[in-house]
Formats: structure tokens, C-alpha cells, sequence
């Protein structure tokens, strides 16, 4: 639906206006703003990291244990010189079995798929945050386009109603009214003011780059507003929703966390070997015995420890990042059905407000001004028309915010703030029920 300018909607909004000096800025198109954004917001970059802190959690989660290296030692003492003892080296290495390691790397693996949804969902909140604002900067800067020419409006009738006044023609009190009224508009233009500064502002800070609060944008708030269908919207929001691709991925680690809690139990193998010189003399030869080796096996028994605590653990977090997607799930579709009535409601009321009340709103308040110029109507009821004219312009432009915040927000699956800090791949570094790599 092509909405056409507002100043083209109502005559009386739509006069020519003045020649614009050419701006030695480029005007700045929202592709290049979006990336900006993408390239310079710190919040991408964060998503970002967080996919190699994952990687790097996954690799570390798979290494082996260390080996011990070692000097050992017997029967030596202090003072005297003993030539008997021994005196050598050992290794000894922890073999983990029952497939702990691979586990391990599965859950820090899930933790990679849920980084990667993060960055996505970041993306999206950073595209989604710079349209909205993008569109919010064009509409704030038509409000003041109309509320300049109100001001105006307004005060050329408190020229018209001095003059009226100085020749007898109007009271005193028509006069303070028309004063007062001008005044007003001239206080919702400087509050318009500074929203455009404010919105300006937050565009720079999403996009990182300061001098863009001072360039022109190359876009119109006139240009079609998306026509979205509910059930699609709905639909998509729920299969492609990148909060909805998190959740399912903590969900996939937090049962991985529970398959490597089960198997932490299972029994690792030590070895322990070396070699060691025996200095004691043998009877036949009466010279030392010399190099000998050493070699020592076992197993961990899983008689006091079996991980049963960490186990709950795991299976809580399984059931409670269960409950969390179904919670999310729902949670986007009351929003999105929600979002979509606002979305419908500001586009119809938008399209009414152009077609059928500011083009009466703007033909009374041309009759009451041409008749109070004549003398033939009271002032007031020129400032209730005026009034209502305004009032209707900045309802039109409302609405058409509106509809244009719901259509981005739908569009962009709901996904929140672009300046909001990404959520961590893995709370804390570690998952319940397992520890770093290399470590027990």
C-alpha cells in the first residue's frame, strides 16, 4: 500500500515549500546504516566472540589428562652416605574411558549451535533496532514539516485577529486565546525537536559511528508499509525465530550434559611406569644391581562418588530448558498476535485518518478562518477547528508510527533491542555435571 505524503493529503498542509540548500552531506540509505551496524555495533562483535569462546571450550573439553612426570626414590637417609637405595623416574597417565571425552565435546559442541543462534538473534536485533529507528527519524522529521506550518498558521492568525483587535473588530479575550494557541504549537514543535535529536542520537549509537546523528537519510516515510498476514506471521516467528533456535539449543546441550553425567562414573584407567637405579650390591657380584623398571595399573571404583548429585543436577536443567522453550514459544505468540492487532489497527486508522478525517478537519478550519476574516464567525470557533486539525495531524502521524514500529518489530521476529548484550553460549564457562578438559 503506497501511503502518500501527508502534506500531499490535506490542502492546506501542502504548500509549496521553500527551495532546500543542497546538503555538502550525502544523504545515508538505510542499506548502508544497517551495515554500519552490523560492522560497528559492539554487540555483534560479542555474538561474534562468543562463537570462538565455544570453539575453544569444545576443543579444550576433548584434550586428555596431562601425564605426570617424576623423580622417586628409596631407601636413602640423611647423614652417612648409604650406598644402598634406588633412586630414578616415572610417568604416569590417566586414560579416561566410556567415551567421556567425545561426550565432553558433544555438550560443548551443542554450546557452539547455541552461540551461532545468539549472533543470529543479535543480527537480527541490530537490523531491526536501526529500521525502526531509521523510520522513526523520517516521521518525527514530517511532524515538525506539519507543526512548522501550524505555527505558522497560527501565527498569522494572531496577526489577523491584532489588527481585528486594534480597529475594535475583536475582544481582548480573542486575542489571549489565539496567543495561548500559538504558543502551544510552538512548544510541541521544540518538543519535536528534540525527539528528532534524540532519535538521531540513538541511530548514531546503534550504527557506532557519531557523524550519522548529522546526515541526511535517503528514504521517505511515504514508501509502502509491509502487508503482513497473521498466520504467516505466527508461523514464521515460531520456525524462524533465532530466541526460539537459542532456547532449542540449550535444550540439546542440557541433554547432552545429562548423557555425560551418566557416564562420568564409568572407570578410568592409571598407568603408572619407570625405571629406577638400585644401588644395593648383588651377593654374587658385589656391584649394583642397577636399572630397573617399574610398572603400576588400576582403575577408579565408583564406591563413595557416584555422581548422583550432579546427575539431578542435569536432569533438572534438562527439564527446565524444556519448560523455557515451550515458555518462549508461547511468549512470541501472544506478543506477535498482540503486536499484529496494534500493527492492523494504526494501518486502518492511518488510512482513514488520509482519506477521510484530516481532509475535513483541514476544509473546517479554512471555512471558520475565511468567515472570521469576514466577521462572520467567532474566534473560537476558528480555535476549535485549528485545534482540531492539529490534534487529527499528529493522530495521523502517530498511527502511521504505529503501524510502522509493529510491521518492523513482526519483520524482525520480535528479536528486542539492538544495544541489549548478547546472552552467553555457556553460563559461567563450565555446564553442570562435567569440568574443564584435562581436569577431574
Amino acid at each position: 500500500m503506497k501511503l502518500p505524503a501527508l502534506v500531499a493529503a490535506i490542502g492546506l498542509l501542502a504548500a509549496p515549500a521553500q527551495a532546500q540548500t543542497t546538503s555538502p552531506t550525502p544523504p545515508i540509505s538505510l542499506g548502508e546504516l544497517e551495515q554500519l551496524a552490523l560492522h560497528n555495533n559492539p554487540t555483534a562483535a560479542a555474538a561474534a566472540a562468543g562463537i570462538e569462546a565455544a570453539r575453544g571450550r569444545t576443543r579444550q573439553a576433548g584434550a586428555w589428562p596431562n601425564p605426570v612426570i617424576g623423580y622417586s626414590g628409596e631407601e636413602f637417609k640423611r647423614g652417612d652416605v648409604d650406598t644402598r637405595g634406588e633412586h630414578g623416574f616415572f610417568v604416569a597417565q590417566t586414560i579416561t574411558l566410556g567415551g567421556k571425552l567425545r561426550l565432553s565435546r558433544d555438550v560443548f559442541q551443542k554450546s557452539i549451535e547455541r552461540a551461532e543462534a545468539v549472533r543470529d538473534l543479535q543480527r537480527l536485533r541490530i537490523l531491526s533496532s536501526v529500521r525502526q529507528t531509521f523510520y522513526s527519524v523520517l516521521l518525527t522529521e514530517r511532524r515538525i514539516e506539519v507543526q512548522e506550518r501550524l505555527a505558522a498558521l497560527a501565527s498569522e492568525a494572531v496577526g489577523v485577529t491584532a489588527q481585528l483587535f486594534n480597529v475594535g473588530a475583536a475582544d481582548r479575550p480573542d486575542y489571549l486565546e489565539i496567543e495561548i494557541e500559538s504558543r502551544r504549537l510552538q512548544l510541541q514543535l521544540n518538543r519535536s525537536k528534540n525527539d528528532l535529536f534524540a532519535s538521531r542520537h540513538q541511530l548514531a549509537a546503534l550504527t557506532g559511528v557519531r557523524e550519522v546523528a548529522a546526515r541526511p537519510l535517503a528514504g521517505s516515510i511515504d514508501a509502502a508499509i509491509p502487508e503482513l498476514e497473521r498466520d504467516q506471521v505466527i508461523r514464521t516467528l515460531l520456525e524462524q525465530s533465532p530466541a526460539v533456535r537459542t532456547a532449542r539449543a540449550e535444550l540439546e546441550q542440557t541433554r547432552a550434559v545429562t548423557a555425560r553425567a551418566r557416564r562420568e562414573t564409568y572407570p578410568d584407567l592409571f598407568l603408572r611406569g619407570g625405571s629406577a637405579y638400585n644401588r644395593e650390591r648383588g651377593e654374587d657380584t658385589g656391584r649394583p644391581i642397577g636399572w630397573e623398571g617399574t610398572l603400576e595399573a588400576g582403575i577408579s571404583v565408583p564406591l563413595f562418588n557416584r555422581n548422583t548429585g550432579a546427575i539431578a543436577a542435569a536432569r533438572a536443567e534438562e527439564t527446565r530448558a524444556q519448560a523455557e522453550v515451550t515458555r518462549l514459544e508461547l511468549s512470541l505468540q501472544s506478543r506477535a498476535v498482540s503486536q499484529f492487532a496494534s500493527y492492523l489497527t494504526a494501518l486502518r486508522a492511518s488510512e482513514s485518518y488520509r482519506s477521510e478525517i484530516l481532509p475535513r478537519a483541514e476544509e473546517a478550519y479554512r471555512l471558520y478562518l475565511t468567515r472570521y476574516r469576514e466577521m462572520a464567525a467567532a474566534y473560537p470557533q476558528v480555535l476549535v477547528a485549528q485545534r482540531t486539525l492539529f490534534e487529527m495531524s499528529n493522530e495521523y502521524l502517530e498511527s502511521l508510527n504505529e503501524a510502522w514500529r509493529a510491521a518492523l518489530r513482526l519483520q524482525g521476529l520480535l528479536a528486542g533491542d539492538g544495544l541489549e548484550a548478547p546472552a552467553a553460549a555457556v553460563e559461567g564457562g563450565e555446564m553442570p555435571g562435567i569440568g574443564r578438559g584435562g581436569e577431574r
